[in-house]
């Protein structure tokens, strides 16, 4: 009982990406420029899909779920880490530490469903579009969204009190930069087979399937764009599906990375680069890749702009 009343009043020490050397200053501006750009574009993005009744469609709908669930993850993680830099802290409580753990498990979850729904949005708006508004009308939609929010918080539920009720009797030194799942995992001692066992069934629910359905989406996507006569519109599709591929197969690549792969594989410092891939670099990119590039936003954004002259 003393361990175990240790483990919760013992505060975690986490290591960060920042260092003492000369870099951490130009990496701390990184990070805070990316976190920056990636609230005002998200953000953006949300207030130009409510306010224009253009882009009042279902892709633009769960686009501006995307934006939001970026915008909220990233914050459970970033904001944090900043701070502790400029006052030089690096300890968290067990109760934040759960706390981050809870919330960027059910954001983070909630995205891998929603990036594997959009992706069949948009083979249906290619592949089967005049039965589009028959499949993804605005019931669907919705049932989509709930779905996504369904799966995350059940990931949350599910592996928040499994991991954070294991005794932590070993080192409390975190070498993260959050309270990551994998990373807590290797801090706690006792019978693991438990967590292991939800870990991989989560891991293939929320992970393998969202990303077969992803591939899957787009290969019937590309198929299709391969077959179409204008050659201006092939290249243009090839673009677009090209980035789309891109950016998702980098945030999918690095969830499995640190998800599945057998951690003799890992290595602290590789857990912090494809971390920061999906946690930091991903929420940024959504919005360039799916949404800024494209011409109905470009041109809602004039339509803004002009009403405010």
């Amino acid at each position: 009982m003393d361990g175990d009343n240790k483990t919760f009043l013992s505060d975690f020490t986490l290591t960060g990406l920042f260092t003492h050397s000369k870099a951490s200053g130009f990496l701390f501006s990184i990070i805070c420029a990316i976190f920056f750009m990636t609230m005002i574009t998200n953000g953006s993005m949300i207030f130009l899909i409510h306010i224009d009744p253009h882009l009042h469609t279902p892709m633009y709908f769960l686009l501006s779920h995307l934006s939001f669930i970026d915008m909220m993850y990233i914050s459970t993680i970033v904001p944090k880490m900043l701070v502790d830099y400029l006052v030089g802290k690096r300890t968290i409580s067990f109760i934040s530490c759960t706390a981050q753990y809870f919330l960027y498990m059910g954001f983070v979850g909630a995205e891998f469903f929603l990036l594997g729904l959009m992706a069949y949005d948009h083979y249906v708006a290619i592949c089967n579009p005049l039965r589009y508004p028959v499949l993804m009308n605005h019931c669907i939609c919705w049932m989509t969204l709930a779905s996504s929010w369904f799966g995350g918080a059940l990931d949350s539920f599910l592996l928040t009190p499994i991991t954070m009720s294991l005794p932590f009797c070993a080192s409390h030194k975190i070498d993260h930069f959050f309270c990551e799942a994998p990373t807590m995992l290797r801090l706690a001692c006792g019978d693991k087979a438990t967590y292991e066992m939800v870990m991989y069934i989560c891991c293939v629910i929320m992970l393998l399937i969202p990303f077969s359905v992803v591939i899957n989406s787009y290969a019937q996507i590309l198929i299709t764009v391969h077959q179409m006569k204008s050659a201006e519109g092939k290249k243009k599709a090839f673009a677009t599906c090209s980035s789309h591929i891109m950016v998702v197969t980098l945030f999918y690549g690095a969830a499995l990375y640190t998800y599945m792969l057998p951690e003799s594989y890992h290595t602290p410092t590789k857990d912090k680069v494809f971390s920061a891939f999906y946690t930091i670099l991903t929420p940024l990119l959504n919005p360039l890749i799916y949404s800024l590039r494209n011409t109905d936003v470009t041109g809602a954004l004039k339509r803004v702009l002009a009403r405010w002259r």
